[in-house]
């Protein structure tokens, strides 16, 4: 018996020993923007096994969004790499013996909830053939909506509401934590962005939101009767097809 579990052992380390280090850099990118990284809190990587769904490696992605001159403002030739070695990025370092069909599965923005994307693919590895630069870069679509006013389940007094209407605010920026704003390079003039506002469940109206400073979009909405109110907030760029939504509920008493 302890012959046979000794066998077993040096067959295992033999096998072992033939495993390779195979370096695998992952990437999110975000649509119409930049890569996911450490200032938004990085998109969640990981890489399984696709024939046991075994994790092999999983992290979030950490760095900088990247050289924004580069991504989105100059003209872009087979093979141009656009990341450096400080761009957002996850690697992943895997031991195999063999070549390996993976998924590469992306959670992004990981801290948001809300706008969270899930994009995945598939790729074989090849032991000791590394796949760096720019690496595997998915794609992260949307846009981060965050309504600000009101709260939700905030109770406002019907009293209150000045009579240019409740304020509405949300705060929008691109998957990667990019500003928007008036002619930016992210220009608000080419999005839509409304708020829907629904009483008791039936859609009373809609306010187009303006954009006075980077990133926050503002507007007003009339309200005369006191009921559950649902406002829901949704970006829209027609150029790239980028969405973005928020909903809070609400209570207007008398």
């Amino acid at each position: 018996m302890k012959k046979s579990i000794l066998s077993l052992t040096l067959l295992l380390i033999c096998l072992n020993g033939f495993a390779t280090e195979t370096k695998l850099m992952v990437r999110a990118k975000a649509k119409d923007a930049k890569f996911v990284g450490s200032s938004i809190g990085g998109a969640h990587i990981i890489v399984r096994n696709s024939l046991n769904d075994e994790i092999m490696a999983e992290g979030n992605t950490t760095g900088a969004t990247g050289n924004t001159d580069l991504i989105m403002k100059s003209a872009h030739e087979r093979y141009t790499q656009l990341s450096d070695d400080k761009t957002a990025g996850f690697m992943a370092i895997l031991d195999i013996a063999e070549p390996t069909f993976v998924s590469v599965e992306v959670i992004s923005p990981i801290n948001k909830k809300n706008a969270r994307v899930q994009a995945s693919t598939e790729l074989w590895l090849i032991p000791g053939k590394h796949i760096l630069g720019d690496g595997i870069v998915l794609e992260i679509p949307g846009f981060v909506v965050d309504i600000l006013k009101p709260n939700t389940h905030q109770y406002i007094d019907l009293k209150s509401i000045p009579a240019s209407g409740l304020p509405i605010e949300a705060h929008i920026v691109m998957m990667c934590g990019c500003p928007i704003e008036v002619d930016g390079i992210w220009d608000s003039k080419l999005m839509e962005v409304k708020a829907m506002v629904k009483k008791d469940g039936e859609i009373i109206g809609e306010v187009k939101l303006e954009n006075p400073s980077q990133n926050s979009f503002q507007g007003h909405f009339g309200i005369k009767e006191a009921g559950y109110y649902q406002i829901t907030v949704y970006a829209y760029n027609p150029k790239t097809g980028n969405t973005g939504v928020d909903i809070v509920n609400y209570v207007i008493r008398d």
